[in-house]
């Protein structure tokens, strides 16, 4: 059996008994890829993932960076109470409309808002509009923006907020120096950026299973 074969094995494995789908997720994922939208949404057990670290967080305002077709979405707005918040900021206006689909299916149009554009255009406005500090915002858009992400993330929360950063191994190839590929540049750069910033104490994990080879890194702010 090859490596690969056996990761999603054990993935599966963890998945039945850890974090089953249900008839909307299904639905998302379904309805996601008839629409055409690319297959890279987290797994299951990395969405239930968000959502214990959003749980413990005690997460009343999320912000989402990639919202694809609201996959992660739906995981991570399970875990806020009835009055909580997630704003989710997705570029694809194609996307954007499949997952807002998705969240009114899954009943968490009232406390999630999908905002189309560029991100590095929507957190500006976002910021003007003074909103509460986000207890969690999670990252996964484009590669090449992720330490301008981190540094809106930073200006966004407060002490104790909790950044996470997904994609980040690129296959191995954030710790070639000599790789340029703007994905990889800009994700070594937000690696760099978390482990030398003051406000921020990070990590960064590896991981295998149904997403292959891959990971990703943790940040707590701290001031």
């Amino acid at each position: 059996m090859s490596d690969a074969r056996l990761w999603h094995e054990v993935d599966d494995y963890f998945t039945d008994r850890l974090a089953p789908g249900d008839d909307v997720l299904d639905a998302t994922l379904r309805d996601s890829e008839a629409a055409g939208l690319p297959s890279i949404a987290v797994a299951p057990n990395q969405g239930k993932l968000l959502q214990l670290l959003a749980q413990i967080q005690g997460a009343r305002h999320i912000l989402e960076i990639g919202t694809l077709g609201g996959y992660s979405t739906i995981w991570l707005g399970r875990a806020l109470p009835p009055d909580g918040r997630l704003i989710t900021l997705e570029y694809d206006p194609r996307h954007a409309e499949v997952a807002s689909r998705n969240l009114a299916r899954a009943g968490l149009d009232k406390l999630v808002e999908v905002r189309v554009g560029a991100a590095l255009e929507s957190l500006p406005r976002l910021a003007d509009e003074n909103p509460p500090p986000f207890d969690l915002v999670f990252i996964d858009a484009d590669k090449a923006n992720n330490a301008h992400y981190v540094e809106w993330a930073l200006k966004l929360t407060s002490t104790g907020s909790l950044i996470v950063l997904d994609n980040v191994v690129r296959g191995g190839r954030v710790a070639d120096p000599d790789n340029t590929d703007p994905d990889v540049v800009g994700t070594r750069a937000a690696l760099e950026l978390i482990g030398s910033h003051p406000r921020l104490s990070g990590t960064a994990i590896q991981t295998v299973g149904a997403k292959d080879y891959d990971g990703f890194a943790l940040a707590r702010v701290l001031a």
